[in-house]
């Protein structure tokens, strides 16, 4: 009753050697006696979906069950497997050290999981064909799971290769019959024809070949055996985490935005439910930058931890890490450790031994195997393994299914914990720093005995030549999709994804400020006709779509052409602007607009057939526009150079601004002329955000077509295609959209030189209420990653704002203070020389300040240290907080002091951002301008004031937080604009008598508006697009809201 009781196998009957899997002992050693004690059974559930019971000790070490299991499948290659199981909502890894009965607590109820747990880079590591057999089931059961995304191409193109493993080779009726039996993507009728077509091009191609293959597809495709694990970033942007064998991956949706290599890799950490990464110095700067991101709790951020541990020993050490000493009076951090043989202890191990050959079946194939004894070919002309025909059988059991996945271990520790990852040495090296070898040269050791150098290689790489591919037709398209694959596959994917993590762009208000807006008389009053007109046209959501593709085209050429012809057109007159600089800016704005000019017309040639205004439409089925966007989209592609220009031209302008007070005062009148209605450097990034709308509308076309709809496959296509452009773009997209942002700030503020500089990031700006000896006076604050900026509002024509002060973040604390000072919604600051008080307009806009400020702390925190004086002129202040509360007399009329330097400033707009949340006692963050750049409109839209009886229409834009009325779409400036901020949007009650349809309602105190759609769609994007503008919500719901319609 000690031991586990031995099932005869099926390998076992056939005469097969016996072995115990992989064992963390070195040859010659035997394992330690399995405890005896009370037997339970545990169900396994394999990578075939049979189910097998296994009978161990209850006080066993779960390394005795993984053992088992191996040891039941023959399986040498096992330390690239693991079990995992749910517990509390939840799926966890079995820890091999741990007793089972303390992790699995009811044992009877639970079904564990055998699946893959470590990915190796290239699937030639795989020595055995069994070990490949059984990676190519885990790549069957992620793409039914939805866990491996990919484009219809890659998807057809992995089936076909399951299918002939499993039915031998190309016959269409028997091909359409396996087929339909069954389903290895949720939405597979779509790519039956692309399946049979690749499937035919397997012809003679044996079971093993085809999981080779399988392997070679499936491994170059971004998602290749990725866990998501949800998280934050320091921004509050819901992103996902993931560990591969190259180091720690960051997830936006089902896009890779950043990868952190282990070679970049300082330390690995966690305290409660934040998750630490310290990165190497970088070779220009002499600091470390800790990343911090927040998970659900402190067991998910536990569990992902050990996971990363594990991936970092197994992939980079040369063997198994040996276990810390025991303290002798506390510990400190946790004391696991990856138990098992790393990647190279496994290669060396099979390529070593002497192993016979042992046959197995094929669950589902009908085509058997046998297990090779040749390790992968390495020469450069081998061939794919081929498999032997003689058959026999090792079957599984059979069972039932259980669901499974992955996510995090719990755990019970309080402490927080490490894992220390040393600085990279040349593989060359005969001898290594005591501490555990790295397989490329990498070295673990403790913090004392660190080497601040670099070098080697990132990971494992593969030591023998990959063997040259059997043709298996070729792959088109991007491998790397995002929520493409959840839609196309039946998952429940978002439709607005924002792109940037971290950073966001900043678009102020750049017309005139005019309210209420237009005067009745401004455009012709319709009401019936437009009734009429909308009952004409098609009331399908998909023409909405397409028309909303339009609608916003229009809107861009427009904004292309700002730069492409109003401002060339002036630069040409004056002689302000560099050679070099005309010749960035110029040439790559003038084939977008060359190339968006004919797209926009292909479109409405497109609508005008879908809405029966000519002839054509009885020649073919035009109510489609999947084809239009393929096309054109796949055209784009060309003109991706000109794209990657449009950052440089802007760091480009923005450096001749500084050196040119000439070409300042140019650019700046330029920004005086209508036509100008947003901020010029704005301008300069529309094409990259260009992107992400297509990106969302071909979500959303994506979303309303069934599979079967001939519209679709276009749609995912294209899809595909604008999801690899902006996974490119999204980088630079980041770090332009933070660049502009600070430098639209800086045209603000006067009393500061310095707001630029590398590394600053933007997180808030809004009105505050200061507290002083005269009360609260209104000040405008200015939160960045290292500071506080807190200013008043000039009495010149400017209205630009003088820096009274700032609190630089490192040390500072901040706590409620409402008790104390008897003033609502109150906070006191607290920093190392100074602290102020200061009281937002409600409980929500106080809790949106502290949550961000308490961020920017703890990012300070990390830093080396207090951040350089931003000030140009006045000292920086020395008080303490009461003589600061008394002392700080301020008000608008001081400014009259520095009224020499504000009259030197030419006259700025006074509508900007700053200023609308100044009148409007509100506050604007980094996150709000990333919702803000995904939702942008154009379209007409029907218009009533509260005491007016018509309606009136008017082309309408929204952007950057406002909205722009035009008399028509063919204008070039807009008559008016309405900032949105502060507004609240509803739904006209009935006592407002407002009797139609799609009708919805801004006001704003005594400013009430009515805006009415011609849809429902039409009406429902709207609402979406204004209230990410009008919404005063805390972050979370922000965030949440983002994640709904999830780029």
């Amino acid at each position: 009753m000690g031991e586990i009781e031995q099932k005869p196998t099926p390998a076992s009957r056939l005469g097969a050697p016996e072995n115990s899997g992989i064992s963390t002992l070195e040859r010659g050693q035997k394992p330690p006696p399995t405890p005896s004690g009370k037997l339970m059974t545990v169900k396994i559930q394999m990578l075939d979906d049979t189910q097998e019971a296994f009978e161990v000790p209850q006080r066993a070490p779960g390394k005795v069950l993984f053992d088992a299991v191996c040891n039941h499948l023959n399986l040498v290659e096992g330390d690239y497997f693991g079990l995992e199981f749910p517990d509390h909502r939840k799926i966890v890894w079995l820890d091999l050290l741990k007793p089972i009965v303390k992790q699995i607590r009811r044992p009877k109820h639970v079904v564990v999981k055998f699946v893959v747990k470590f990915f190796p880079p290239d699937h030639t590591q795989l020595q055995e064909e069994l070990t490949r057999y059984l990676f190519a089931l885990q790549v069957k059961q992620d793409l039914a799971q939805g866990r491996l995304t990919c484009n219809d191409t890659s998807a057809a193109l992995l089936i076909s290769h399951i299918v002939q493993s499993e039915i031998g080779d190309f016959d269409e009726a028997l091909d359409r019959e396996h087929l339909a039996k069954n389903k290895y993507v949720p939405q597979q009728d779509a790519l039956e024809d692309r399946i049979m077509e690749f499937h035919h091009s397997h012809v003679g191609q044996t079971p093993a070949e085809s999981d080779f293959q399988l392997l070679e597809v499936a491994r170059r495709l971004e998602m290749y055996g990725i866990r998501l694990h949800p998280a934050k970033d320091r921004e509050g942007t819901k992103i996902n985490l993931a560990v591969a064998n190259t180091g720690i991956l960051v997830f936006q949706g089902f896009t890779k935005i950043n990868a952190f290599n282990w070679a970049k890799v300082r330390k690995l950490s966690f305290k409660r439910k934040r998750f630490l990464i310290k990165l190497r110095p970088d070779v220009n700067s002499s600091y470390q930058d800790t990343l911090e991101f927040l998970m659900a709790g402190r067991d998910f951020c536990k569990s992902f931890w050990k996971i990363c541990v594990e991936h970092h020993a197994f992939f980079r050490l040369f063997e198994e890490p040996k276990p810390k000493p025991k303290p002798v009076l506390f510990s400190r951090g946790s004391s696991f450790r990856f138990s098992g043989r790393t990647q190279k202890q496994v290669l060396d191990y099979v390529k070593e031994g002497g192993h016979k050959k042992v046959q197995f079946e094929r669950k589902h194939s009908k085509i058997h195997s046998t297990r090779s004894l040749v390790s992968q070919p390495t020469a450069p002309n081998s061939e794919v393994p081929k498999q032997s025909p003689q058959s026999a059988s090792l079957t599984f059991g059979e069972g039932t299914e259980s669901p499974g996945g992955q996510s995090c271990q719990q755990a019970k520790e309080t402490k927080a914990c490490t894992l220390e990852l040393g600085p990279h040495q040349s593989p060359a090296l005969p001898k290594s720093p005591p501490g555990s070898k790295a397989a490329d040269g990498t070295t673990v050791v403790p913090p004392e005995e660190e080497e601040e150098e670099e070098g080697g290689k990132d990971g494992i790489r593969p030591s023998n030549p990959q063997p040259p591919q059997p043709s298996t037709g070729s792959l088109t398209g991007s491998p790397h999709l995002s929520e493409l694959s959840i839609n196309s596959q039946g998952g429940a994917a978002p439709a607005n994804v924002t792109l940037s993590p971290n950073l966001s762009p900043d678009n102020k208000q750049a017309s005139p400020l005019i309210s209420p807006l237009l005067n009745d008389q401004a455009c012709p009053r319709t009401d019936d006709e437009e009734e009429g007109r909308r009952k004409r046209f098609p009331t399908d959501k998909a023409y909405y779509i397409a028309k909303e593709v339009s609608t916003t085209e229009r809107t861009y050429l427009k904004d292309l052409e700002v730069i492409a012809s109003w401002f060339q057109s002036t630069v040409s007159k004056e002689d302000s602007m560099p050679e070099a600089l005309k010749s960035l800016i110029f040439p790559n704005f003038e084939p977008l607009h060359k190339f968006h000019t004919n797209f926009l017309k292909e479109i409405e040639q497109r609508l005008a057939l879908w809405e029966g205004r000519s002839n054509a439409h009885v020649r073919g089925d035009y109510q489609r526009i999947g084809d239009v966007m393929l096309k054109n989209i796949q055209g784009m592609k060309h003109l991706a150079a000109h794209l990657w220009k449009h950052s440089e031209a802007l760091e480009a302008l923005e450096t001749s601004i500084k050196g040119s007070r000439r070409l300042e005062h140019f650019c700046r009148d330029f920004e005086l002329q209508k036509v100008c209605y947003l901020p010029l450097n704005t301008f300069l990034l529309r094409p990259l955000h260009r992107l992400m709308h297509y990106k969302h509308v071909l979500e959303r076309l994506c979303k309303h077509h069934p599979p079967n709809h001939a519209d679709f496959r276009d749609c995912r296509a294209a899809l595909a295609e604008i999801t690899e452009m902006v996974a490119q773009l999204h980088g630079t997209m980041i770090k332009m959209e933070n660049f502009q942002k600070l430098h639209e700030l800086k045209k603000d503020l006067i009393g500061i030189d310095n707001l630029v500089t590398p590394g600053r990031e933007f997180i808030r700006l809004g009105s505050l209420s200061k507290l002083s000896g005269k009360g609260l006076q209104q000040r405008m604050f200015f939160l960045f990653n290292d500071v506080l900026l807190y200013t008043s509002r000039g009495l010149t024509a400017s209205n630009q704002f003088k820096v009274h002060g700032q609190l630089p973040l490192y040390g500072m604390t901040i706590e409620e203070s409402e008790e104390e000072w008897g003033v609502p919604h109150c906070l006191t600051l607290r920093g190392q020389r100074q602290s102020i008080i200061v009281a937002a307009s409600s409980r929500s806009e106080m809790e949106k300040w502290m949550e961000d400020i308490q961020m920017a702390i703890d990012l300070a925190e990390k830093s080396n240290g207090p951040t350089p004086e931003l000030l140009a002129s006045s000292p920086p202040d020395n008080k303490s907080p009461d003589e600061a509360t008394a002392a700080d007399q301020e008000s608008e009329d001081d400014l009259s002091a520095s009224r020499t330097s504000l009259e030197r400033q030419a006259p700025h707009r006074g509508n900007t951002m700053v200023h609308v949340c100044w009148h409007r006692s509100t506050s604007v963050s980094m996150v709000d301008f990333s919702i803000a750049v995904e939702n942008q409109l154009s379209g007409n839209l029907l218009r009533k004031f509260k005491n007016s009886n018509g309606w009136q229409k008017l082309w309408v834009v929204f952007t950057n937080f406002c909205l722009f009325f035009y008399k028509s779409h063919q204008d070039s400036h807009p008559l008016a604009s309405l900032p949105l901020l502060g507004y609240s949007l509803t739904i006209p009650s009935e006592s407002e008598n407002i009797h139609k349809d799609y009708v919805f309602k801004l006001h704003f105190k005594s400013h009430v508006y009515y805006f009415r759609a011609e849809s429902e769609y039409t009406f429902e994007r709207w609402m979406e697009v204004i209230r990410s503008a009008t919404s005063s919500a805390s972050r979370a719901h922000i965030l949440s809201h983002k994640e709904s319609h999830l780029y």
